[in-house]
């Protein structure tokens, strides 16, 4: 008997018992539903909210991948052990089991603390509450691991993923009802909660802070540094990494928002496979872009000048803007969430030219943590339904007045 007759066997033993949603979940999670529609026409369509999410996870794969010998690379590199990468993205200094040995000894238990707690908890609302377990979590619980600090302790992981699930998505009525993106609501209470893992110069970076790890023979603690791109330009300091770095990823950050490159190809993969939306990426960058582009001019005109605090990230370039922080990384995997971003065609303009726009506007003038995507992708979050609003009232006005005209 195969594993799929048995499993049919065992879902039917199940059924109407308390247990039977934890069930269900890992059973069709392995295998398509055999429910079907019995009532009116229905959309017929060979994918699924599972294969929907799976699709997504996918696409962050090559980042998660990217970010374990990253964080290895970091790691040997801020204890002088290896010298900078030379040879580009397939350079044999960065792709070392050393590396990865780290980056899976570090980021493997925090993706497994995401999911656990997280699924955790679904499961415990759905066999409470008596639904099927929803499968908005799957995406959840890989973005969390990709875009927290890589020395971040795992029980302030545990403890904000059950923040986020409970408070940012269940007590909204689960997936599909949540107003926030449930990952970065899981980021901003770390941000609030515990602020100096969140925006010290050391979390980045295993092994940066000399308390936590004995220093390697004849370094010193002046050598040890954990600071990332934004840091740097906020103090006004010259950056030690060129735009290619940058754009490849070898630079500190959270753990799946370095490379610039792989978002990019995981954005166009979504939009290939029609789950995210270009509209939303395309005018996002394009925000940012003008946004940068007012700050560059503004330092041109000489109103801001070098004794000014806010003129690092006001001279950066205004393209160099999109290969630091998390900008790329939220834009294409947090910003284009269905359920949280504006569902009209005009409306997807309006709100993700408007994230770009504010996430450069915060990132520069924040004076705790020189980034912005986050808070910026969670206030439109929250004005979402206020644009598809207007947009609709707008499109309902013309018809109106296309019909007084004809009727006249």
């Amino acid at each position: 008997m195969s594993l799929k007759s048995k499993l049919h066997i065992l879902k039917r033993k199940y059924r109407g018992k308390k247990m039977a949603p934890a069930f269900n979940a890992i059973h069709t999670f392995l295998f398509l539903p055999d429910e079907t529609t019995h009532n009116g026409t229905h959309i017929k369509a060979a994918d699924d909210l599972k294969r929907t999410m799976n699709t997504v996870i996918m696409a962050m794969i090559p980042c998660l991948i990217f970010g374990m010998f990253n964080a290895g690379y970091q790691h040997h590199l801020a204890l002088g052990e290896i010298q900078a990468v030379t040879g580009g993205f397939f350079s044999s200094e960065f792709w070392t089991l050393d590396n990865l040995f780290v980056g899976l000894w570090k980021i493997l238990p925090l993706v497994i603390v995401s999911y656990g707690v997280g699924l955790g908890i679904e499961f415990l609302f759905a066999v409470i509450k008596k639904h099927e377990v929803e499968e908005g979590y799957l995406v959840t619980g890989m973005l969390v691991p990709l875009i927290v600090p890589v020395d971040i302790p795992l029980w302030m992981l545990a403890v904000a993923v059950a923040f986020g699930v409970v408070i940012g998505k269940e007590v909204f009525g689960g997936t599909g009802m949540n107003i926030l993106n449930p990952a970065l609501t899981i980021r901003a209470f770390l941000f609030f909660a515990y602020p100096t893992w969140m925006s010290g110069d050391k979390v980045w970076v295993h092994g940066a802070d000399p308390r936590v790890q004995d220093l390697a023979e004849g370094a010193t603690p002046d050598a040890i540094s954990g600071e990332t791109v934004l840091g740097t330009l906020a103090q006004g300091k010259e950056v030690a990494y060129d735009a290619m770095d940058m754009f490849l990823g070898f630079i500190p950050g959270s753990i799946g928002e370095t490379s610039a490159l792989l978002i990019l190809l995981g954005g166009l993969f979504l939009i290939f496979s029609k789950i995210g939306s270009w509209r939303i990426m395309l005018s996002s960058a394009l925000g940012a872009i003008i946004m940068g582009l007012i700050f560059n001019q503004v330092v041109a005109v000489g109103i801001i000048t070098e004794s000014s605090k806010f003129y690092g990230l006001m001279s950066t370039p205004f393209w160099e803007h999109l290969l630091i922080g998390g900008f790329a990384f939220g834009t294409v995997f947090m910003a284009t969430d269905p359920v949280t971003a504006s569902q009209t065609t005009k409306g997807k303009w309006v709100y993700g030219f408007l994230v770009g726009f504010i996430s450069i506007l915060i990132r520069v003038f924040n004076p705790a943590y020189p980034e912005g995507v986050m808070l910026a992708i969670l206030l439109m979050n929250v004005f979402a339904p206020t644009i598809d609003h207007y947009v609709v009232q707008g499109n309902v006005k013309r018809r109106l007045k296309r019909v007084k005209v004809k009727t006249a």
